[in-house]
């Protein structure tokens, strides 16, 4: 029988090891924070579909839609007891835990286009904090998407900051409360379903709400004619992101086929949801009934240096949050988006 050195079986058995790790299945559970049929929804799904296929069907992903397993806001803890396997789900449903979940997943005012967003997270140290803040938590960072620049909602012309002076206009509670405050308006607080009924009667003369097409879809710039889009306030920063043990114990190949695939489906969904918004305001335009307002560089800074004083208050509450604000300020600037 022919010898074979102990370093050669060593060799041998670490091929075999790689190799069947290479050919194991790998079947997880997320829960999205949108409900099924919403069009965020479809395009998670077309990811789950699309990572399957990169992976040669090794790997398969149940989507659940919001509240299936828990509620929307306990995914991180679900994960991390191994109910979940990951999720896909803004990350400001976390500041209650640290603000620093809240003041990285939507700055209001920071960004004008998700590509600033995706940038900064991929180039500018954003994804490696976002995981040195949500590992502890026993969860794993794969990649951010959006659903993009939300709009915003008038029934007056807004052009500037000034505008915004004496604003009755409606907002959530937090950040983006506090932001519009300290630019000089009169925000309130208001669910959802209130907003239409709201702007109609004149309780209000703007809203927070949602993306073009959908507030074109409500009806709401019908009664609200001067929407501003692209909008200069909100964009949430939506995570994928998975059991870090589960994580950890996937092969390179797995792991790179994620995180390719998100920033991949990251792309897809600004865009297919960007399309959905030009053609909705090019029909806006065509009605002749609605003017919409796009504010300057000059203005969407100016509401940036606002918003940064209020960003500050964040900070403050948590060490997290303080390394949010440094790494967040130090990018703007280098990019010269902060005047």
């Amino acid at each position: 029988m022919k010898f074979i050195p102990k370093l050669a079986l060593a060799a041998v058995a670490a091929i075999a090891l790689s190799s069947a790790a290479s050919a194991q299945e790998f079947s997880f559970k997320f829960q999205s924070s949108d409900p099924s049929g919403n069009p965020n929804f479809e395009l998670q799904k077309g990811w789950t579909e699309t990572l399957e296929e990169r992976t040669d069907g090794k790997v398969k992903i149940e989507l659940l839609p919001v509240g299936s397993v828990v509620e929307y806001n306990e995914t991180q803890d679900a994960i991390a007891a191994g109910i979940l396997d990951g999720h896909i789900t803004d990350t400001s449903y976390f500041a209650g835990k640290d603000p620093a979940f809240g003041l990285i997943a939507n700055p209001v005012g920071a960004w004008s286009d998700p590509q600033q967003m995706f940038d900064f997270m991929s180039e500018g140290g954003g994804k490696e904090l976002m995981n040195e803040i949500l590992e502890p938590y026993g969860l794993h960072f794969i990649g951010a998407t959006t659903p993009g620049l939300e709009a915003f909602v008038s029934n007056v012309p807004l052009d500037s900051v000034d505008d915004l002076q004496g604003l009755k206009m409606r907002a959530p509670e937090g950040l983006v409360q506090q932001v519009f405050a300290a630019a000089g308006a009169s925000p309130v607080n208001l669910p959802g379903s209130e907003v239409f009924t709201s702007l109609d009667k004149g309780v209000i003369d703007a809203a927070d709400y949602s993306v073009f097409s959908t507030n074109q879809a409500q009806g709401l710039n019908e009664i609200a004619p001067h929407p501003v889009y692209p909008g200069f306030h909100s964009m949430p920063l939506v995570e994928v992101s998975m059991n870090k043990e589960k994580w950890d114990a996937l092969p390179d190949d797995i792991k790179t086929a994620f995180e390719e695939t998100v920033a991949e489906f990251a792309q897809h969904q600004v865009s297919t949801l960007a399309e959905n918004d030009q053609k909705a305001v090019e029909e806006a335009k065509a009605s002749g009934e609605i003017t919409v307002h796009d504010w300057s560089p000059e203005e969407r800074a100016k509401f940036r240096k606002i918003a940064i004083g209020e960003w500050e208050e964040v900070a403050a509450k948590s060490e997290n949050a303080q390394r949010v604000y440094e790494l967040l300020t130090s990018y703007l600037t280098s990019k010269g988006l902060v005047q």
